[in-house]
């Protein structure tokens, strides 16, 4: 890893990356495109070590408090987060100035903040994302190798459930030809009802694929998977979208499952729910 000290932190949309690169090595990352502009190995992690003044000058700076999401890029929870912290100083700083949260992350350790986080959501608003994609512990463990596997993922939902934190899932992607079956998908959806989610978030059944994603992919497939790199070519050529043969069943299943269990699934609504915070805040000013 190397420590940079970072010009601005926040997007136009509030979120914002600690750390740029992943540790996971998850076969399908799309963070690893060209199109991102990485300068440095993915897996020599940059560390924006003045995160938390930048963000603590960000939050004083605000008129209208807001929910802070971290996590769509980078995980925050990588395993350096458990020595350098700079994802839990933020979240308290965060927690300080009565601000919400929306952190997306594979990792369990994010149950080191969960009390943390649930102050947060007594305050103002708290969300869990996990990703979870693959059902079967042992492919699991060859898609995404380096990161708690999916059972320990859904335990994880379980404790902020109790805890009273509300939660989603990003179900994303299933692989063709690898995850993309009913028995998957309905074992995922089925962690997601025990588990209580929120919502579940779907941009339909296969993945994406940009170059330089494309490349470590592909090599993934031809060292577990021999031949299945030739299928995808034959079907998919250089197609950024892939979608899973099996795409319109699997919706299907999706939205019925959803609805049986009052799951939200509208992409649109559940990122509206995740940004709403108490009516208290609706006017507030913070210099008035």
């Amino acid at each position: 890893m190397h420590f940079v000290q970072a010009k601005s932190l926040l997007s136009g949309s509030n979120g914002m990356n600690l750390y740029r690169g992943c540790l996971h090595g998850c076969i399908y990352c799309d963070s690893r495109s060209l199109c991102y502009g990485f300068t440095h190995d993915f897996e020599d992690i940059e560390v924006k070590e003045n995160a938390p003044a930048l963000l603590e000058a960000a939050l004083k700076s605000k008129r209208k408090r807001c929910v802070i999401g971290t996590g769509s890029m980078c995980d925050p929870y990588l395993p350096i987060e458990k020595e350098l912290q700079l994802t839990r100083r933020c979240l308290e700083l965060i927690d300080r100035y009565e601000f919400g949260a929306a952190v997306l992350t594979k990792s369990t350790l994010v149950l080191r903040d969960a009390e943390l986080l649930r102050s947060i959501n007594e305050k103002a608003r708290a969300t869990v994302q996990m990703t979870l994609t693959t059902y079967d512990e042992k492919l699991c463990a060859i898609v995404e190798p380096n990161v708690a596997g999916t059972r320990e993922r859904f335990e994880a939902l379980c404790r902020f459930r109790e805890l009273g934190v509300p939660t989603v899932v990003w179900l994303t992607p299933l692989l063709p030809y690898l995850n993309d079956t009913e028995e998957n998908l309905l074992g995922i959806l089925h962690y997601c009802a025990e588990a209580g989610v929120r919502g579940i978030v779907s941009f339909g059944f296969g993945l994406t694929l940009r170059d330089g994603d494309r490349e470590y992919y592909y090599t993934a497939l031809d060292r577990h998977f021999p031949g299945l790199k030739q299928r995808y070519i034959r079907q998919y050529g250089n197609a950024y979208e892939l979608p899973s043969p099996n795409n319109q069943r699997l919706q299907r299943v999706f939205e019925d499952f959803c609805s049986r269990y009052n799951i939200m699934r509208d992409t649109n609504a559940i990122f509206a729910d995740m940004e709403a915070l108490p009516e208290r805040y609706e006017q507030f000013d913070m210099f008035t």
